[in-house]
């Protein structure tokens, strides 16, 4: 009784107030068959553990602390750091461009400059007004490959200049491009958040690039660029290169090739017709893009003759007088009873000494004092080797261009490698007249025979004006150096000389010439022609090659290198004393 009065008491409040305890709901099994349990009827609620409360405390505070940690440390310990940072947000560095130094030739006449375009908006960084030097060269053709080109500073689509700096890709730009470059400057501007520009100021102004002077002389490289060209297009050769030097200084007064590429095409093309002819040039047959008086690899042909005599002479395997009978072809009988091997001269020439072997460039002659035959002994392979690389060849001659190539001189061990064969006395006979494997470069054979002129020095070839003279003195017997300036003089004075197309009054020439035979049915030929002038007291060496032309040719490189000969004794001062 006393639990039901408890219990009415309870309710009693319970109504007053409105609000029913769980602990007052009196449950019992009557009325717990009908509720849901599914629904969480008939069941009471527990309360959250303290302990709970005190966990999530915990953690809302740990984290609370990391960030206050961070958020002081941002903004007292490393407030300026940040400060500098969030500055910056709104400055941008934008390059200041130099003026690429010009290029001249030794009489002042300018090669190579520089002209100023610019965009003209200023409302955002991406078209900010950016002022960047153009690059223009002299359109008259034959200089493309001595001058070369460059690749302009470049910036993305958000206007920031991911190459800031020009980039020379040829020649003189790309060889001095340190010099010509120049040192960039800086202009700061400040921009708002949409970009806009709210003011600029240089911080650090641009230093213009180096000026160069050639040692080059723009009219003669023109008339010796013209007497190529001309040749090509009149008799079909497939291309040419030629060059003049100092015999003493190594100073280049010429050096040019044919056919060139358009250097202000390719600097500045930009509408696409302008992109698809510089696609035309790149992929042209004719190599534009190929510096063939330097990178170019020909075989020589007969123009190693007078330095395999010097080994002649120095190897005492001949004197300078003892004659040397050419019927027009070496025969080799076969000892087996087959078929002879015939080694064929391009005439018969009857006697010949050395002096006459060197004009009338008799090969019997030298295969005979190269490989040896019956009772003439050679030189040998080895020791020709070895006379070819004292007068440079094989090897770079250290010019102030870019792309150097060297040639190559057969031997043993060079066939052994590429062919898996051994060397023949054949071989050796072939090497002598400049043919087999025997490849060199326009530019080595012409400071090998500077060192025929100036009496025994390797001089270093170089583009630029003035500056100290590297050269290597090669200790010749003067004799016999004599022997073979004798031998190169009657080339053109003699009736029986290859080079008498360069009897020019008023100047004296020693030269040699070459024809190269090319390919299986050798119908065609490189023609080579190579010298030194005045004879008596020489001052220049020249070299002419006329690449893949007809064999039937009646005109080879003597006709070019005569016309620029021509025209520098009635044009120059070069040949006054």
């Amino acid at each position: 009784m006393n639990l039901f009065r408890h219990i009415s008491t309870r309710r009693a409040r319970v109504a007053a107030s409105h609000e029913i305890d769980p602990e007052d709901v009196f449950l019992d099994s009557t009325n717990l068959s009908d509720l849901d349990t599914n629904q969480f009827q008939g069941q009471l609620e527990k309360p959250l553990h303290v302990r709970s409360f005190y966990g999530s405390f915990i953690i809302v505070m740990m984290v609370m602390s990391v960030f206050s940690y961070r958020l002081f440390s941002m903004q007292i310990v490393e407030g300026d750091v940040y400060k500098e940072k969030a500055d910056n947000n709104h400055l941008r560095t934008i390059p200041l461009f130099p003026l690429r130094g010009t290029i001249s030739d030794r009489n002042g006449q300018v090669l190579a400059w520089n002209s100023v375009f610019s965009s003209t908006s200023t409302t955002s960084i991406a078209s900010s007004s950016q002022e960047i030097p153009k690059r223009e060269y002299v359109k008259t053709p034959g200089f493309s490959h001595i001058l070369g080109y460059v690749s302009y500073p470049k910036k993305d689509q958000s206007g920031v200049f991911w190459q800031q700096e020009y980039v020379g890709k040829d020649g003189v730009e790309k060889y001095y491009n340190t010099r010509l470059s120049g040192v960039k400057g800086e202009r700061i501007i400040e921009v708002t958040a949409r970009k806009h520009i709210e003011s600029q100021n240089v911080v650090v102004y641009p230093t213009n690039g180096e000026n160069i002077t050639l040692a080059i002389d723009f009219n003669l490289q023109t008339a010796l660029y013209n007497s190529i060209a001309s040749l090509a297009q009149e008799v079909g050769f497939l291309g040419g290169a030629g060059a003049v030097m100092d015999i003493h200084s190594g100073e280049i007064l010429a050096l040019t090739n044919y056919p060139g590429y358009d250097n202000n095409l390719i600097t500045n093309a930009s509408s696409e017709e302008e992109n698809k002819k510089v696609a035309e040039e790149l992929t042209s047959k004719k190599e534009k893009f190929l510096d063939r008086a330097v990178s170019g690899l020909y075989v020589p042909g007969s123009t190693v003759k007078p330095f395999f005599a010097y080994a002649a002479l120095m190897e005492k395997v001949i004197t300078p007088e003892q004659y040397i009978y050419s019927s027009g072809a070496l025969v080799i009988k076969n000892k087996y009873g087959g078929k002879d091997t015939v080694f064929k001269d391009w005439k018969p020439h009857g006697y010949v000494n050395m002096r006459e072997a060197i004009a009338a460039s008799s090969d019997e002659y030298f295969y005979q004092v190269g490989g040896g035959y019956k009772d003439q002994k050679g030189v040998g392979i080895v020791k020709l080797k070895q006379y070819a690389e004292l007068f440079g060849f094989g090897t770079t001659t250290g010019i102030d261009l870019p792309d150097e190539n060297h040639g190559v001189i057969p031997d043993p061990e060079w066939k052994k490698k590429l062919f898996n064969e051994d060397w023949l006395v054949g071989n050796t006979y072939h090497s002598s007249i400049g043919q087999y494997g025997f490849q060199m470069t326009p530019l080595e054979l012409l400071r090998a025979t500077a060192s025929l002129a100036n009496g025994g020095y390797l001089v270093t070839p170089r583009v630029i004006l003035g500056g100290e003279s590297n050269k290597i003195a090669l200790n010749l017997d003067p004799k016999a150096l004599k022997v073979i300036q004798e031998g190169m003089r009657m080339a053109v004075t003699e009736d029986i000389g290859t080079a008498k197309g360069l009897r020019i009054d008023g100047i004296e020439i020693a030269a040699k010439t070459g024809t190269a035979e090319l390919g299986i049915t050798k119908q065609q030929v490189n023609s080579w022609v190579t010298g030194y002038f005045p004879y008596k007291e020489p001052k220049y060496a020249f070299v002419v090659v006329m690449e893949k032309g007809k064999r039937s040719n009646l005109k080879g490189a003597t006709f070019a290198a005569r016309e620029t000969l021509l025209w520098m004794r009635d044009n120059t001062d070069y040949l006054k004393k």
